[in-house]
């Protein structure tokens, strides 16, 4: 990851925590001073734990696993669903179902419920019922859409999720744990950073700070996302590569094998015109 312009994070208010009597104690290795009752973060940790939870993240989509982000709150819904719609990665910022995570399954049955739903508008079933029953239905898919259509794709557990503010999202990060899955949190400094494997603290409250650390974290992302991609092309062209020598091979060992059967031929016709 390129080095991060501090210039652009103290513009965006990235470093600006909550009111000092509302912080957590745990917070105190990442905040670098107070001001006028306000916990003042150091961007230097900020940066240092950007640059790691953005190379973890960039391995993980590398691989070519789904990564899940959560951010029900206000401020940052609508960056975080924009965000995520780029690098096309699963995200919730409606509502966390309960169970989202330790009860996938039924999820899943949830979302092949929509899917459902549009297979009858598409083979006329839906026309075939009554006007209440198609506005019942057209009622049930648009509140499945709202909460879990941004996940129709995800087929499979995430391997890692990344959420913006720990204490809003404290289910999420419980699921997570219980499961194993590896967790990506911006942190402000009224949270417990040792909740969660990657901490970014950062202000979890401000849209523009949200947004630029989304920003960043995404673009690592892509560069992975881009560097699997190059890695099946090129394996491809190997492949393609060695399916051409293998029949270029073959193929000149079956014009070798002719042409000592042409000579024996000839030497049969030879004989034959001595013998006469």
């Amino acid at each position: 990851m390129s080095k991060v312009d501090f210039k652009e994070l103290l513009d965006a208010g990235v470093h600006f925590g909550h009111l000092k009597r509302k912080w957590n104690p745990k917070m105190a290795p990442y905040i670098f001073m107070e001001q006028n009752g306000i916990h003042i973060i150091d961007l230097h940790k900020t940066a240092a734990k950007l640059e790691e939870a953005s190379a973890a993240l960039s391995q993980i989509a590398k691989s070519g696993k789904k990564i899940m982000f959560v951010a029900t709150k206000k401020q940052a819904k609508d960056v975080v669903s924009e965000r995520c719609k780029e690098i096309n990665m699963p995200f919730v910022t409606e509502r966390w179902p309960g169970g989202m995570l330790t009860n996938f399954v039924t999820i899943r049955k949830a979302v092949r419920k929509m899917s459902e739903i549009d297979k009858m508008n598409e083979d006329g079933r839906m026309a075939a019922l009554s006007k209440r029953e198609r506005l019942q239905i057209a009622r049930q898919r648009a509140k499945l859409e709202k909460n879990l259509g941004s996940i129709a794709d995800l087929t499979r557990l995430p391997a890692a999720i990344f959420v913006v503010d720990i204490m809003k999202e404290h289910i999420a990060i419980a699921e997570a744990k219980k499961l194993g899955i590896p967790t990506f949190a911006i942190v402000d400094t009224n949270s417990n950073p040792n909740l969660v494997d990657f901490a970014i603290p950062a202000n979890d409250d401000a849209t523009k700070s949200i947004d630029k650390i989304m920003e960043l974290v995404t673009v690592e992302i892509a560069v992975g996302l881009a560097e699997r991609k190059a890695g099946k092309d090129k394996a491809k062209a190997e492949a393609a590569t060695k399916e051409a020598a293998a029949k270029a091979t073959k193929e000149a060992a079956t014009k070798k094998a002719e042409k000592p059967a042409e000579k024996v031929e000839a030497t049969k016709e030879d004989a034959k015109s001595e013998s006469k």
